[in-house]
């Protein structure tokens, strides 16, 4: 063997041929032999190496299906022009992320309760879709299967007033997936109004568009008419139905100074996020803003995440006529990000009843949940609650102690909390308010997360 390279060790339980085939690699990648250079011959490598001729042959067939060979009649094997690549060092290599902190109740906003779901009927309906559909092994519509978007339409159209059609709908893996589409499809306007306090997808989402975020404060109602209109922005992103965090329901009045904002110049929009309007305890559903629209100047978005389960990475777009030819120019020749025999599944789920069961069976569940949690919270001595009339979360405000101390004071009882803080930009947070998510503990570790809120904010 040429003096330049090393003889590699071989280890059992591994074809010799793979890892002749590794060491080679690894050689010739540092420059050994340098481009040009002759390589032994194959009877010489067996002599050498003690290996069959089969070893050395497929090694070497591998190299030079890859370019680092190149096979010369009558004159063996060379090395191909390759530019030496030196190992990374061992300070660059990336280190594993630590892992989250566990929290003996964690009181997040993201999680959902699980153990009401459909598993027998969800399998039913995945099993038939795979096995009576093998068209869907096609690619399909760049907005999702249009069978799909029809039960979308007329669900929306019953439960939240929503006026569409199958055409109008678009389905993507994930609100903040579908909010980074409209934001491309709309260079012209450069800044975003967003809520503040606010929901932080949307601001992450903006930011990472190249939009100028510029953050509108919320009062008692939503998001301030005046503060947008002074804002100069030409797109605003709400969460009338439940706003995220303060709980707040927009109504009917303010939605119609926010659509009259949108109406007041050519190419306004209104981005309304329903992200858990499905769960309301103290009223019905209140009817989207989308269905009172008269001119096509809101973007609608929803998503299963919530009401089914996180990993359900579905959720939709309602574009208004004007957008939807502009998406179509835009995104003609993208993919849908969701899959068809997913699609199919959750059409079933739809169409079968399957879906308006669950719900309901969730919004009793969540009911209990909340009347549970809030009842043991609100007799702590000074505290205050709202928001909790809907949704997954509300707040909790103890005048007494600072906003730090009660986020410290829980985490010392193994209580994961989060402060008001963490979703203000440019208004300063009300004090010592803190969010509560409930959904994703079952009942008993609601009653162990209030005994030990309670002994911590005592």
């Amino acid at each position: 063997m040429e003096q330049s390279i090393s003889l590699p060790v071989f280890h059992p339980g591994e074809p010799l041929y793979e890892q002749l085939y590794r060491h080679l690699v690894e050689e010739l990648r540092r420059g050994r032999p340098a481009p040009g250079g002759k390589m032994p011959s194959k009877r010489q490598l067996c002599a050498l190496l003690g290996v069959s001729m089969s070893t050395v042959d497929t090694a070497y067939s591998m190299l030079t299906a890859e370019g680092y060979l190149l096979s010369r009649p009558r004159s063996g094997y060379v090395v191909a022009d390759l530019l030496p690549l030196t190992p990374r060092p061992a300070a660059d290599v990336a280190k594993p992320a630590p892992p989250p902190s566990r929290w003996r109740y964690d009181c997040s906003t993201s999680a959902v309760d699980t153990s009401l779901f459909p598993f027998s009927s969800w399998a039913r309906i995945t099993k038939e879709a795979v096995y009576e559909n093998p068209d869907l092994l096609q690619r399909g519509h760049p907005q999702g299967d249009l069978p799909f978007r029809a039960a979308l339409a007329d669900l929306l159209g019953q439960v939240r007033g929503v006026h569409c059609s199958p055409e109008q709908v678009v389905v993507g893996a994930g609100v903040d997936y579908l909010l980074s589409a409209l934001f491309q499809m709309l260079p012209e306007h450069p800044a975003v109004a967003l809520e503040d306090p606010g929901y932080p997808v949307g601001y992450a989402v903006a930011g990472r568009c190249g939009k100028t975020v510029l953050p509108i404060p919320i009062d008692g109602q939503g998001m301030d008419p005046e503060a947008l209109a002074a804002s100069g922005a030409a797109l605003a992103y709400v969460t009338p139905s439940h706003q995220f965090p303060s709980g707040v329901t927009m109504p009917a009045g303010r939605r119609t100074r926010l659509l009259h904002w949108a109406y007041a110049a050519p190419g306004r929009y209104l981005i309304e996020d329903d992200y858990d309007s499905e769960f309301r305890y103290s009223s019905r559903p209140i009817p989207a803003m989308q269905g009172l629209d008269r001119e096509g100047r809101v973007v609608y978005l929803g998503t299963f995440s919530r009401s089914i389960a996180p990993s359900i990475r579905v959720a939709y777009m309602i574009l208004p006529p004007a957008l939807l030819e502009r998406y179509r120019q835009v995104f003609a020749h993208t993919a849908c990000t969701v899959s068809r025999f997913e699609q199919e599944a959750l059409r079933r789920f739809l169409v079968q009843g399957l879906y308006s069961r669950h719900l309901r069976r969730m919004g009793s569940l969540y009911r209990r949940k909340c009347a549970l949690f809030t009842q043991a919270l609100g007799a702590i001595p000074g505290a205050s609650l709202s928001g909790q009339g809907a949704g997954l979360h509300f707040l909790l405000t103890l005048p007494r102690l600072s906003e730090g101390e009660l986020v410290a004071r829980a985490a010392a009882a193994g209580v994961g909390v989060t402060p008001l803080s963490r979703y203000c930009h440019a208004v300063p947070p009300p004090p010592s308010t803190v969010v509560l998510g409930f959904a994703g503990l079952s009942q008993e570790e609601l009653d162990g997360a209030a005994a030990a809120l309670r002994a911590a904010w005592a």
